[in-house]
């Protein structure tokens, strides 16, 4: 695609805040540059903020994205939605006890099409509402697509495996994908809890809860058992795998951003959990 906009903006000033202005084209020369090419499958995460000031916001920095991997490619989010759950172990911030039973009867079921995915980033939320988007179908933990592989990327994704080798994650590490944070830091790296599924003993199983659609289209509020998972030590393995050089890393906008092989990256995690977790 041919885009009017310069792809650079030399000699522009700052604003008040420090920010400075990136444009659809630019941030799509600053991904290639970064390393993403025309066709691949990308899983994004993002800050905003940390990109500077966009003309457009969202909208403009979807449009780069989808510039970047072209028709040909797919861009993967996560779309979770924490509020789906047993308000017994919410903490930020908690809710009285008296409310749980009517948050666990009142909770609309989880529905693909309307849930939204509150707390994921305003980029995920843009990307999940995208035309052609397409999501998978769990009712915590889920990933939306858009682009040429969107349908197989979420086609799988089991109620007992919310990050395992059953969910959108390992379709991705099979596909080939990469995983790029774009201004996010590596304790948001969902594919690393891919490695926990792996590495036994690395994340305790727990029971999970949320309200479901039942076949008859309404709805009820299911628990299942899964992995409890976590990720507070993912900026430590983010930090060392940069440091054996399979991370490119560089600037997209005002954004330090770092793209890597999502089957490397796992790979690293789980000799990473094996040894130090």
């Amino acid at each position: 695609m041919t885009l009017d906009t310069p792809a650079d903006l030399p000699g522009l000033p700052e604003d008040a805040a420090g920010r400075g202005l990136h444009t659809r084209a630019s941030l799509a020369a600053d991904l290639a540059r970064l390393g993403v090419v025309p066709g691949g499958t990308l899983l994004v995460h993002s800050s905003m903020k940390a990109l500077g000031y966009v003309p457009g916001g969202t909208v403009a920095v979807a449009q780069a994205l989808l510039d970047a991997v072209g028709p040909g490619g797919t861009l993967v989010v996560p779309t979770q939605t924490g509020d789906n759950s047993d308000p017994a172990g919410w903490s930020r911030p908690p809710v009285p006890e008296a409310w749980w039973p009517v948050i666990r009867a009142e909770t609309p079921a989880f529905d693909p099409a309307v849930t939204p995915g509150r707390h994921m980033g305003a980029l995920a939320e843009q990307l999940r509402t995208w035309p052609g988007a397409r999501r998978s179908n769990h009712p915590t933990t889920l990933f939306a697509a858009v682009g040429a592989r969107a349908a197989e990327v979420v086609a799988v994704h089991d109620l007992d495996s919310q990050c395992g080798e059953r969910s959108p994650l390992a379709t991705l590490e099979r596909l080939g994908a990469r995983v790029l944070l774009l201004g996010a830091g590596f304790g948001s790296c969902t594919a690393f809890h891919l490695a926990e599924y792996r590495v036994p003993g690395a994340a305790a199983r727990t029971t999970h809860a949320g309200a479901v659609r039942t076949p008859d289209g309404g709805r009820r509020w299911a628990t299942w058992e899964d992995l409890d998972v976590d990720d507070e030590d993912f900026e430590r393995i983010g930090e060392a795998m940069v440091r054996t050089g399979v991370v490119s890393s560089g600037a997209v906008g005002d954004a330090t951003a770092h793209l890597f092989e999502l089957g490397a990256g796992v790979a690293f995690a789980t000799r990473w959990m094996s040894a130090d977790r």
